[in-house]
């Protein structure tokens, strides 16, 4: 992965953690309500994985915000 591309999925995987903290969920509890893996909910979390667009609506609608609420900030560090 090429170190813009890790630097963004750090920063969408850790808005995501932050969010679902604040809601008081479990990673497993979250992926549940997206309809995708646990494991893959951590990798997303840790920014090892790369998310489609598809991927990215589902968490989105699952933690019951907007999708560019995951993306605000974003500019600042790509």
């Amino acid at each position: 992965m090429a170190k813009g591309l890790k630097l963004i999925s750090a920063f969408l995987g850790n808005t995501i953690k932050e969010l679902r903290k604040k809601q008081s969920l479990s990673q497993e509890e979250l992926a549940e309500r997206a309809g995708i893996h646990r494991t893959f909910m951590s990798h997303v979390e840790c920014g090892t994985r790369n998310i489609t667009i598809y991927n990215l609506v589902k968490i989105a609608k699952a933690l019951k915000v907007k999708p560019s609420i995951l993306l605000l900030d974003i500019d600042e560090i790509a």
